[in-house]
């Protein structure tokens, strides 16, 4: 198993950005329209610059703290890959030159990025690779071994590793043991691509396992939650937006209760629970007059 320090020995750098070049982030991304989109940016422009607390902004994803990307890039396998935020910020990013994007949505290691969070003292939820995914087919098992260093070096800290390629993780952790606060999850987005995602997940020795029901495309009928704690769902947001009906989100939601599961609703996205589109922000967050936060225990 390689070491944060063999790993950064590799030649494996992207070139970083100068310090003080500053990036037109107001003029690029509308925060109305894309506030992910910018909570990422101002992550990503940040990291680079040896700032003692780089990665300390606050994230606007609901249910995590903060992200972390020692990947970068991705390549769609599924319907829930048609609109990518990541691959409209990558996108962006690239053009404006910022560090570690100079592939845009190519698949792109980034040693310099592995002990980020072991400058933060803080108990943190952590998002590993929200601009990527862990166990694409061209991330080495070794530099997936200095992440998981990181991950134990830091018990203090909990990380969410969500991936739609759940066979690959299985290969990864079939010799090896996932830390206790390394939370496992996989991509459900309709019943064709997503549902069988669920018995592959639940294969994998974890002391949490997650869904993330997001973008719901569609009705997925019965879910067996056995050996799942916690499942996410959402619509899709963004100006290709496919809509979520409200029958759809209940049904995951009372499955969920019936199972004793942690439900969080994330958001309805561009179009709201009565099917108008507008501002993902002002269609909210509610399932039937409800906010739906719960994490697992």
């Amino acid at each position: 198993m390689l070491s944060v320090l063999d790993v950064k020995a590799q030649r494996w750098f992207v070139p970083i950005l100068s310090p003080g070049r500053a990036l037109p982030l107001q003029r690029s991304i509308s925060p109305t329209v894309y506030p992910e989109l910018v909570d990422f940016l101002r992550l990503d422009f940040k990291e680079p610059f040896g700032n003692k607390d780089a990665m300390a902004s606050a994230s606007k994803i609901e249910w995590t703290d903060q992200t972390w990307n020692p990947v970068t890039g991705c390549t769609k396998i599924s319907p829930g890959c048609k609109y990518c935020y990541a691959e409209i910020l990558a996108g962006r990013l690239q053009r404006m030159g910022a560090p570690g994007y100079e592939n845009g949505f190519g698949l792109t290691l980034l040693p310099q990025r592995l002990d980020a969070p072991l400058k933060r003292r803080k108990p943190t939820v952590w998002f590993v690779n929200s601009m990527s995914d862990l166990f694409h087919e061209k991330v080495p098992f070794e530099f997936t071994d200095a992440i998981f260093e990181t991950i134990k070096a830091t018990p203090h800290h909990r990380y969410q590793l969500l991936t739609k390629r759940p066979e690959r993780m299985e290969g990864y952790f079939k010799d090896r043991v996932a830390p206790p606060n390394a939370w496992l999850g996989t991509s459900v987005e309709n019943r064709k691509h997503g549902v069988p995602r669920i018995a592959v997940l639940q294969r994998i020795a974890s002391h949490v396992r997650f869904l993330s029901v997001e973008p719901l495309l569609e009705d997925i009928g019965f879910l067996d939650l056995t050996g799942i704690s916690w499942v996410i769902v959402g619509g899709e947001s963004g100006p290709r937006a496919r809509p979520m009906k409200a029958e759809w989100a209940r049904s995951v939601r009372d499955q969920c209760a019936r199972a004793g599961v942690a439900f969080f609703f994330k958001q309805w996205g561009t179009y709201g629970d009565d099917g108008i589109r507008r501002i993902k922000r002002a269609n909210g967050r509610k399932l039937d007059g409800c906010t739906y936060d719960h994490m697992p225990a």
